[in-house]
């Protein structure tokens, strides 16, 4: 992806964004997620479509536009649905909270009883760098599953899949 078409997808996400309704702290908070996640992606993978990583990244809070709550990646993908969004960044969207959320855990949250687990490698980047921009800034791997803990509690089984997302995408 070179400059110009990097430019040109920014500027049409953030305007599908702002015309969702979200608020400009989302706005900065997708931009900085989505420059990690294609800094990953470019880092580490060659078979990674560069393309579908940066326009998922920018793309993946969209539903904090309806809800701030963990069901904001199922809001988000049904509104990307309904812009007409090619399905891969429909699932990136859905599948980006935490290291992602089983068919029991959405069940549990009123979602629909639907693996919402990232699959590809592109969903697996954009989650993983997600979990590690807090607002703007880039915080540590050590930090996020702190802040998961402190919102879900030591023992939950998304800490383990966190850490080993972390694993699998960096490389450790």
């Amino acid at each position: 992806m070179d400059a110009r078409d990097k430019k040109r997808i920014k500027g049409e996400c953030i305007k599908l964004l702002r015309e969702a309704g979200c608020d400009e702290s989302v706005v900065e908070h997708c931009i900085a997620v989505a420059e990690l996640a294609l800094k990953i992606a470019r880092r580490h993978y060659d078979s990674v479509d560069e393309y579908q990583v940066f326009r998922g990244a920018l793309l993946h809070d969209i539903g904090r536009a309806r809800s701030h709550t963990a069901n904001h990646g199922f809001v988000g993908g049904e509104i990307a649905k309904e812009l007409g969004l090619e399905e891969p960044v429909v699932r990136i969207i859905q599948r980006h909270v935490g290291a992602g959320i089983t068919a029991e855990e959405a069940k549990e949250k009123g979602l629909p009883s639907v693996n919402f687990i990232p699959e590809t490698m592109e969903e697996k980047i954009v989650a993983h760098a997600d979990n590690l921009i807090d607002g703007v800034r880039r915080t540590s791997i050590e930090d996020a599953i702190e802040g998961f803990k402190d919102k879900l509690g030591d023992a939950h089984p998304s800490i383990r899949r966190v850490r080993m997302l972390h694993e699998e995408v960096m490389g450790r």
